[in-house]
């Protein structure tokens, strides 16, 4: 019988990219998130049967063993950015990753790989930060031999970031950014998935990885990256971080008075104190290399997804051609 691999929060960004890979190597995945009914596309994935959504919280050890029985290998892809309601950064980044490396050991899983992130510091001035950090000492504590990547900002087409800034263009003339000297290193989903496979089927040394694209670049050049791949002109302007923290926490009242029938996914203040801080991969760290990939680098993947932003869409091309003809 074929391999099962449990990926935790496998209907993610990251999950389906790593559901996707391993269902192609044959193994069988079990896909284990909360609404396993909205996770139907992931069967699409392998043949009938093959990859199957199962209904887990990370919150509760019952849930958890249940998705994890028979698995011979477990990848837990389950974060957050914002808090909501009992999806605290402690309750998911801590004790939940806490709770899956637990039970992976009581039911003898033979790999675990677990998703952290490159800034992960139990003295780090963010919250979310130091919640990755406790669950890399939580998830090492119950099972040592548990391999963390940790990614740098993660991009592609269903992404959360360079898609972010190309809709914000839509708002107005004046782009507003936050941390426009902070660098990051910007690392493609798929190559993020590669180095999960090569995790589960044995093919990495224990220990931590830390994830960046080829590129290392300042959040106003990404930006300007976007300008350039939907060819839009728009006044970048940079927001103190003062006042990035004060409008971060006046939305985080917002949510809370409105006991979370406002969800803040603008600006949080312990995003406002992230953004303070580069996000590149440290220089002694063990990374891509070690693990025998080449990432992309992000000007060859972006305009594969953002031409959806440009005014002519995909005929941006054929409308700029024609003007060259004309001419």
């Amino acid at each position: 019988m074929a391999k099962l691999v449990t990926i935790f929060g496998g209907s993610g960004f990251l999950g389906r990219y790593s559901a996707r890979r391993m269902a192609r190597l044959g193994w069988r995945v079990r896909v284990a998130v909360r609404r396993p009914n909205e996770a139907v596309q992931v069967t699409t994935y392998g043949s009938v049967g093959q990859v199957e959504p199962v209904l887990c919280n990370i919150r509760d050890d019952a849930s958890v063993r249940s998705a994890m029985a028979g698995a011979d290998a477990v990848v837990n892809c389950v974060g957050i950015l914002t808090e909501h309601g009992r999806n605290s950064f402690d309750a998911v980044h801590n004790l939940g990753a806490s709770r899956v490396a637990r039970i992976a050991t009581e039911e003898r899983v033979g790999r675990l790989v677990h998703i952290s992130a490159i800034g992960a510091d139990i003295d780090a001035e963010s919250a979310y930060c130091r919640s990755k950090a406790l669950g890399e000492v939580g998830v090492l504590e119950h099972f040592p031999g548990a391999i963390v990547l940790r990614p740098s900002v993660i991009f592609g087409p269903e992404d959360q970031f360079f898609n972010r800034f190309a809709r914000m263009t839509a708002l107005g003339p004046v782009l507003p950014i936050l941390g426009g000297d902070t660098k990051f290193q910007p690392v493609y989903v798929d190559d993020v998935a590669q180095a999960v496979t090569a995790c589960v089927l044995g093919q990495a040394e224990t220990g931590c990885y830390e994830l960046g694209g080829p590129d290392v670049m300042t959040l106003r050049a990404g930006v300007a990256l976007v300008l350039d791949g939907i060819q839009k002109r728009r006044l970048v302007v940079g927001m103190p971080f003062v006042v990035g923290r004060i409008l971060g926490g006046m939305l985080d009242v917002a949510q809370g008075v409105t006991v979370g029938l406002f969800h803040n996914t603008i600006l949080t203040k312990d995003q406002a104190r992230n953004l303070g801080h580069d996000n590149v991969v440290a220089e002694a760290a063990n990374g891509f290399r070690e693990l025998g990939i080449t990432p992309a680098a992000a000007t060859s993947i972006l305009p594969e997804y953002l031409w959806v932003y440009r005014t002519s869409g995909q005929f941006a091309v054929v409308k700029a051609s024609a003007k060259n003809m004309k001419s």
